[in-house]
């Protein structure tokens, strides 16, 4: 690990963050995708207990599951338990995938070379009067 690896904030945790995460972090669990949240040991008085996720590989918001999104911005505090049973209607967690190759291209897009299919019958370009 080199010198960069400690002032790049987007390949892992910064030195401070791993500094204060050591000190006062306590580890809560761990996501399907390796990401390890955890929580304050105290807090002073009044206050809630500072919550965090130190990711697995790249930093990407993205990649939080919304069960642990809910534990981070304690809309939930129950800890979310990795064998939780879904509904049928839920589908898996994805993270967002712009900007990589596996991104979403629509017909027309640029990357696609600009066609589209041609119009149907059933539109009609608007006139102005």
């Amino acid at each position: 690990m080199g010198v960069l690896d400690f002032l790049t904030w987007w390949k892992r945790e910064t030195l401070g963050t791993a500094l204060f995460t050591w000190r006062k972090g306590e580890p809560v669990g761990v996501d399907c995708y390796g990401n390890r949240y955890f929580q304050e040991k105290s807090a002073p008085a009044g206050h809630r207990r500072r919550r965090w996720v130190l990711y697995h590989g790249e930093v990407e918001g993205s990649k939080v599951p919304a069960e642990w999104h809910a534990w981070l911005h304690h809309t939930s505090d129950e800890v979310p338990v990795e064998d939780a049973s879904r509904r049928d209607w839920e589908k898996p967690h994805v993270a967002n995938l712009t900007g990589t190759p596996s991104a979403y291209q629509p017909p027309g897009a640029v990357t696609k070379g600009s066609r589209r299919d041609s119009t149907t019958g059933d539109y009609e370009p608007w006139q102005p009067s």
